[in-house]
């Protein structure tokens, strides 16, 4: 697949077979995020992976509550990934600080892309998720306090169609030389 093929075929999936997703897969997506880059080689991730059915059902009760109907596909998702934020090297901390940005918040999504995207290509269909309870998902995964789950993965094989990418036109989000 080349990679424009890939790019529009990678989606977030919200529908999720019951089909399991093969180990060798998953370690080829995390193979694809370990070699991401990362500002000062810091690489600040670790992926848990969690497939036992009856704790991911409970990472996936952690995405949604009863006021904000969210996330309620995630519980079809056969695998969750947690990414948790390791903090960076000494040399990317002191670049945090010089230019007031968190480049493991940066480092981390890029990893994460090249996970999905790995697992497009592998015919695997993810959706990355911001939007849980911190406290409860450090708690069922025994993170320790000073880390940070930054965000959820799901991943399996999709049940619901490609869909056609809505994004702005080119000239809305490019300029040269100047704003």
């Amino acid at each position: 697949m080349n990679f424009n093929d890939l790019v529009n075929k990678r989606q977030s999936n919200r529908a999720y077979s019951a089909k399991p997703v093969e180990k060798d897969k998953i370690e080829q997506c995390i193979e694809a995020a370990r070699l991401s880059p990362s500002a000062c080689n810091s690489q600040p991730w670790k992926f848990i992976i969690v497939d036992k059915p009856d704790l991911k059902s409970k990472i996936a009760q952690t995405t949604s509550n009863s006021l904000l109907p969210l996330n309620h596909f995630t519980n079809q998702a056969p695998v969750h990934v947690v990414l948790v934020n390791e903090g960076s090297n000494f040399t990317a901390i002191l670049g945090n600080k010089i230019k007031n940005r968190n480049f493991s918040l940066i480092d981390i999504g890029i990893a994460a892309e090249h996970f999905c995207l790995q697992a497009a290509e592998l015919g695997l269909g993810t959706c990355m998720i911001g939007w849980f309870n911190e406290k409860e998902v450090k708690k069922l995964l025994h993170i320790p306090n000073k880390k940070r789950p930054e965000l959820i993965i799901t991943i399996g094989y999709p049940s619901d169609k490609q869909r056609i990418k809505k994004r702005k036109k080119t000239d809305k989000i490019v300029s040269f030389n100047k704003y």
